[in-house]
């Protein structure tokens, strides 16, 4: 039985991971902004549920659920940064204040989360930390520009994390799920900027915003079987770095290494051009 720490518990894929888990027999801290949305979600979980109102944005309210969690538990196993909010448009078209939200949540919220619950950890000796980031943190796409480069931030944050962490016996993982049958393309959790330039309308910017609302509620992903591939790969001691969930981040992900391979190959005299002249190449 392990302690897992669900940020964004109330709905999409946290509810969905805090259900898996919960069926499994561990106990869980469910988080959201609004401790009653979790009381809803889970009505009949019982003492090993741990619900309890968490802005990922405050950091001192972190710390002080993370020693509630430890309190009530004993130790956290597992921390999942799923919390996170969307946002759809040009990079242009997104003022100072869109991008800052969405930093919030999804880098800084993610990041104060993260300092409160790692010292429990460290202390342990063991834990795995699970940072959902999405198929958009490993290939960027028009209209998700800001969104996706919240994402590739974590992205980055994640693998710098796993290296500190490993020696420490703590593990990180960072999910990159496709296009999930959530609501995540709802108004209530994907914000569109404010401005729309019309020389975006008849682009891929444009196709973006056609395709979120045609493909709402009607995505490949399955998130109960999402949340399922996720406990299965922590409980099974084995998780990689990254997870790619949907066939569509597959194919997405093995098409953005072939474009890079075959960039690198054809520019790689110009690469390697740039060392000094003393330096020895090994490639």
């Amino acid at each position: 039985m392990s302690v897992w720490f669900v940020t964004g518990a109330s709905r999409g894929f946290g509810a969905e991971i805090v259900h898996e888990a919960l069926s499994r027999g561990h106990q869980v801290v469910a988080t959201a902004r609004k401790v009653e949305s979790v009381l809803a979600a889970f009505p009949d979980a019982g003492e090993s549920l741990l619900p309890v109102s968490l802005d990922v944005t405050d950091e001192e309210q972190a710390r002080a659920v993370a020693e509630a969690a430890r309190a009530a538990f004993g130790r956290i196993d597992v921390l999942v940064n799923n919390a996170g909010r969307g946002l759809l448009g040009a990079v242009e078209e997104t003022s100072d204040a869109e991008a800052r939200a969405v930093f919030d949540t999804n880098v800084f919220g993610l990041l104060a989360v993260t300092r409160a619950v790692v010292p429990v950890l460290r202390a342990q000796g063991s834990g795995t930390i699970v940072n959902l980031s999405s198929v958009g943190g490993f290939a960027g796409s028009p209209g998700w520009g800001v969104y996706g480069a919240t994402k590739f931030a974590v992205e980055g944050l994640s693998e710098a994390l796993h290296a500190e962490l490993a020696p420490l016996g703590v593990h990180v993982m960072v999910v990159e799920p496709g296009y999930f049958r959530t609501d995540f393309l709802d108004s209530s959790s994907l914000q569109a900027t404010g401005a729309q330039i019309a020389d975006y309308a008849g682009g891929p910017v444009g196709a973006t915003r056609a395709r979120a609302a045609d493909v709402n509620h009607q995505q490949p992903g399955d998130p109960v079987k999402a949340a399922k591939a996720i406990v299965d790969v922590v409980d099974s001691g084995k998780a990689p770095l990254r997870l790619q969930l949907g066939s569509d981040c597959v194919a997405a992900v093995e098409s953005k290494l072939e474009r890079v391979r075959r960039e690198l190959d054809e520019w790689r005299s110009v690469s390697v051009a740039t060392d000094h002249d003393d330096v020895i190449r090994t490639g």
